[in-house]
């Protein structure tokens, strides 16, 4: 067999993977492998063609944009072709793309750029004669599509009449083309309904917007939360637009809704900066954007320019690293955390992740593993977004084998090997040995971190030494530590141990709500702890209430109550207290942590929830302090404000939402702190 033999073996399998591929993601709005994948497997097509175009046949992918439209719906034809774009996956490659457009248009053309987010929904045509929406049609296969009218029409963000602008009366024909997408925050809030009604929730917003459109009864689309960003004027009359960005500002002038933050760029440079601006913020986004549309601005250039057969030459994709992956669950571990927590994670086979290799994944879980079948062995799908840790969003169940293994807890701890309990009303197991080891190094290391104790230049590594070598068996003992124990450890010498001792003993004197959340009472994190230093002048007050007395402090829940009444009612974690008081470490409250300061937040009471864009929880809190309000863990009616950034608690929105409690971002709250 001869090398051409194989590389035409090669093409007929590229050619029928993704041919595949396409059906999955276009038709069936199903697909079983990422974008980043289907993309790869497109670009080495691409590349064996063009280094032997005697291969190439016109039912190639390479010759067309996607799949058949669905038998159900009316075909469309579209008057020009909806065209899909090249990508690129690094700035080397738009700069040669660049050199190609230049060397058509001539080395010394001026040349502007519009950037754009390239959003990730479902592609539309929207067609209007005399200013009313007559016709509705999807990409198809980028001549022909759907004809979905009546499902546009339910999406409140699609004007179905023009209005007049000024003297400006709307075009006798319009055809505006743009991305149908379901927002993030309304996503979630429709995958949480789903799951409740006992639904399969849907894998991300781009298949929930896509099979959303192309529902024979429209009153189904009409239920889901969609939206529109509009990003061509592909035909009008009466109306002269030269470029794209008058264009864009045309369709804005009509109503048409167009993403933020969208540019005119005098040269690459500065569009390649937008890309990397909108890099770092595409996760504070309440959209799906899997990279940026850089545009030749100009008509007549891009008329001059033209297109190949399935892309148009004036326009390029430069797309985000992956945040999606396919990879093997090779084995479920299980890591004991400081409270005792026996938290499931997935061992998977290496896969690359916005340029980081992802080896370990979270899986929240038991009951989560078993709501999504989730098997040792499975192929499944793996997700990562910003900085948070990766998680496995699915499996593939149509590729099991049958070897695969169904997850069931421990009964043991992995540690120590002492029996595990799970409390009725709980979904996580426990390790109640309280001298499991790998519960004391996670007790070090919290009591050291920024948002407790604050033991500058102590972490995890040193949390694991210094338990190793027997110098830490509980948090007290940091105040016991002598500075020729301390000189034996590789890597310190007298100046590192003088520093970490005076760290520590600086710590002695941080304020009580630092305390009590060092000492890592289940339920008590840095906002409880706060209040219950409110509520508590000193350490021994809080030992001695009852149920009841904290009960009764708003925003504090009977579960925290009776957590931190079973945590000091243990003879161990008595004699822990006793042993930081000998140590003289401060058990009462600071000045000011008694009562809110006077503000522009006075008498106003806050809950966060999800990650805010610049601030850290911590921060956030501070910031609302100061300025005389109150942070609580949980909504009540006495709520003021629900503060919430990306990936929210649902129960706390649930519940703001049932109470009437407004929510507001960390840009509304700055708004209120400067008295807006």
């Amino acid at each position: 067999m001869g090398a051409e033999e194989d590389v035409g073996k090669r093409i007929r399998r590229l050619r029928k993977a993704i041919r595949y591929h396409a059906y999955r993601y276009y038709v069936l709005d199903d697909p079983e492998i990422t974008d980043a994948e289907y993309d790869a497997l497109m670009a080495e097509l691409k590349e064996l063609e063009a280094a032997h175009p005697e291969l190439v046949t016109p039912d190639s992918p390479t010759q067309r944009v996607g799949a058949e439209p669905l038998p159900q719906f009316e075909k469309v034809e579209h008057r020009t072709p909806l065209l899909s774009l090249d990508n690129a996956f690094d700035e080397e490659e738009v700069r040669a793309w660049e050199r190609r457009i230049r060397r058509l248009l001539g080395d010394d053309t001026d040349l502007q750029y519009t950037v754009e987010p390239k959003i990730d929904g479902l592609a539309v045509s929207l067609t209007y004669e005399e200013g009313r929406l007559v016709q509705g049609a999807t990409r198809g296969n980028g001549f022909v599509g759907e004809d979905v009218t009546q499902n546009l029409r339910t999406i409140p963000a699609i004007p179905l009449r023009i209005p007049v602008v000024g003297d400006e009366a709307p075009p006798a024909y319009l055809e505006a083309r743009g991305e149908v997408y379901m927002p993030r925050d309304r996503f979630e809030e429709l995958n949480r309904r789903r799951e409740e009604a006992g639904e399969k929730p849907f894998a991300n917003p781009r298949n929930a917007a896509a099979g959303s459109v192309r529902q024979l009864d429209s009153s189904i689309t009409a239920s889901r939360p969609l939206s529109v960003f509009v990003y061509a004027v592909e035909a009008v009359e009466g109306v002269t637009v030269s470029a794209q960005w008058d264009g864009l500002s045309y369709l804005q002038r009509l109503g048409f809704p167009k993403a933020e933050n969208i540019a005119r760029c005098d040269d690459l440079d500065t569009a390649l900066d937008l890309y990397r601006k909108w890099l770092d913020q595409r996760d504070a986004l309440n959209y799906d954007a899997d990279g940026v549309v850089i545009k030749v601005d100009s008509f007549a250039q891009q008329e001059r320019l033209g297109e190949v057969s399935h892309a148009p030459r004036w326009a390029i994709a430069y797309k985000f690293p992956a945040h999606e992956g396919i990879t093997k669950l090779l084995r479920i571990g299980i890591n004991v955390g400081r409270t005792g927590t026996l938290n499931p994670y997935a061992e998977l086979e290496p896969v690359q992740l916005g340029g980081v290799t992802i080896r370990h994944a979270t899986l929240h879980n038991e009951a989560d593993i078993h709501r999504k079948d989730i098997r040792e062995g499975d192929t499944v799908i793996v997700k990562r977004a910003g900085d948070v840790i990766p998680q496995v969003v699915a499996p593939m169940t149509e590729l099991r084998t049958g070897q695969e293994t169904v997850f069931d807890m421990v009964r043991t701890c992995p540690v120590c090997g002492e029996p595990v309990v799970k409390p009725e009303e709980e979904v996580m197991y426990y390790c109640i040995n309280a001298s499991c080891p790998a519960q004391l190094v996670a007790r070090v290391e919290h009591f050291a971190s920024r948002g407790a104790m604050d033991i500058e230049g102590f972490g995890a590594r040193l949390a694991q030494t210094f338990v190793e070598k027997g110098l830490l068996g509980d948090v007290a003992d940091f105040y016991y530590l002598k500075q020729d124990d301390i000189l034996e450890l590789e890597g310190f010498a007298e100046k590192s141990v003088a520093n970490l001792l005076a760290a520590i003993e600086a710590s002695k004197e941080r304020p009580l709500w630092r305390l009590l959340t060092g000492l890592g009472i289940r339920g008590v994190g840095a906002i409880v702890a706060q209040l219950l230093a409110r509520n508590f002048a000193s350490l021994d007050e809080l030992m001695a209430a009852s149920e009841g007395e904290l009960e009764v402090i708003e925003g504090l829940g009977p579960h925290t109550a009776k957590s931190i009444v079973d945590f000091f009612a243990q003879d161990r974690n008595r004699n822990l207290v006793e042993k930081l008081r000998r140590a003289r470490v401060r058990m009462t409250r600071l000045p000011e942590e008694e009562a809110p300061k006077e503000g522009q937040l006075n008498g106003l009471t806050f809950v966060i929830t999800g990650t805010l864009p610049t601030m850290s929880r911590e921060a956030a809190t501070e910031l609302i302090e100061a300025q005389g309000g109150r942070v609580t863990s949980s909504v009540s009616r006495n709520t003021s404000y629900l503060l919430v950034g990306e990936s929210p608690g649902g129960t706390k929105v649930r519940r703001a939402e049932e109470l009437g409690v407004p929510s507001v971002t960390e840009e509304e709250l700055r708004e209120l702190v400067d008295g807006g």
